[in-house]
């Protein structure tokens, strides 16, 4: 088919492709709609769905051959009238999941019987995620504002507050989620997370960890965007000990976000950013070198040794999550950055000593940044 030469022509074609894929598309579509129930508890006797409305309930979302068919099919026509791949799409790297009755998120308190997860999850383009679920309520609040009127008022719902492991709020587009401290911790989070999106068929997703974290050689406050993260020998890498064997996993990040991120902290008065390598460790005490902790067995000498070899290896900043989120995401085929603000110069010093009000505008930074990002990608700003 040719398109004609005229920009109204080539417009009119253009539609009429795309309408044409579109209208495929939803004929192929087998998905049942489910009522609902207020309740969101995985408690038995408070289901919202029993799951039997179908003989085929076991794929409650169709057949899996249907759905990656679907997938495939999933096309857009570009301005020169050329078709190519609309939208990315989570992957799961697990092939037992499909042949499941029911997946139960256990410590999200959701599951694909039990919720709608396309209707509650399926809009979402963007998951924050950071350890602390007093300050990922407050990001979500911001972002409640900051997104404009939205349903819901002014206050937000946990949508885990069946459960104490985690905190999960969403706002329009965006999903904020705490993770706890550690790498054990945010990968529990990161399984269930990560299902939770495929099953809720989510697309084009970016995926965003803030916090706070020491930093090496750069001064208290700076943000610190992390373009790999590193384990404690200065390797991006993540080791994951599956069964009795070692498994090696990249960890690098997406450099563009990363750049994106960047020029977004150039728009804010006064905020210091750099883009550099993050060091994940299993420990805050002794596996970061801190010389205040109940056990110390190295001397301040091999500390600052220790320290300056990491300076020289591209690394600005210690946290206890950035391997594992890098690398399960980059497995999962989705982009992800880390965001991270410093409270402290770990060449000089392991106790944050910073007053309360420092301290909270210090760990605002992130948030701001991440903000803003966002609402360039939705068109809400310059």
């Amino acid at each position: 088919m040719k398109c004609l030469g005229t920009a109204s022509s080539h417009m009119y074609w253009t539609h009429f492709l795309y309408n044409l894929l579109d209208q495929h598309v939803n004929q192929k579509r087998t998905c049942t709609r489910i009522q609902l129930s207020q309740s969101k508890s995985m408690r038995p006797d408070r289901n919202t769905y029993d799951g039997q409305s179908s003989s085929h309930s076991h794929h409650f979302f169709g057949e899996v051959k249907e759905r990656e068919k679907e997938k495939s099919m999933k096309m857009k026509v570009m301005e020169n009238g050329t078709i190519s791949s609309q939208k990315s799409f989570v992957h799961v790297k697990n092939p037992y999941l499909d042949t499941m009755d029911e997946d139960i998120l256990y410590h999200l308190d959701l599951g694909t019987k039990t919720h709608n997860l396309p209707e509650m999850f399926g809009d979402v383009k963007f998951v924050c995620v950071g350890g602390s679920p007093n300050r990922m309520k407050a990001f979500a609040l911001f972002m409640h504002k900051e997104l404009g009127p939205v349903e819901g008022g002014e206050d937000i719902e946990d949508i885990c507050a069946g459960t104490d492991r985690y905190c999960m709020f969403k706002t329009g587009p965006v999903l904020c989620i705490s993770h706890g401290m550690g790498v054990p911790s945010i990968s529990i989070m990161l399984h269930e997370l990560i299902k939770l999106l495929h099953h809720a068929r989510c697309c084009d997703v970016t995926m965003i960890r803030m916090g706070t974290s020491g930093g090496i050689g750069i001064a208290p406050g700076s943000v610190v965007i992390t373009d790999t993260a590193v384990d404690s020998f200065f390797k991006p890498q993540f080791e994951q000990v599956i069964l009795d064997n070692v498994v090696t996993r990249s960890t690098e990040l997406d450099k563009e976000l990363a750049e994106e991120l960047f020029n977004c902290s150039k728009k804010i008065p006064n905020f210091p950013a750099l883009i550099g390598h993050t060091m994940c460790t299993y420990d805050f005490y002794e596996g970061q070198g801190r010389l205040d902790g109940a056990l110390c067995s190295f001397s301040r000498e091999n500390k600052l040794d220790y320290l300056t070899r990491a300076y020289k290896a591209g690394v600005r900043n210690i946290e206890m999550e950035s391997t594992v989120f890098a690398a399960m995401c980059r497995l999962c085929g989705l982009k992800a950055a880390v965001v991270c603000v410093t409270l402290l110069d770990r060449l000089h010093g392991d106790q944050i000593n910073l007053s309360h009000d420092v301290l909270a505008e210090y760990q605002q930074r992130p948030q701001l940044l991440i903000s803003n990002f966002i609402k360039k990608k939705l068109g809400l700003c310059d």
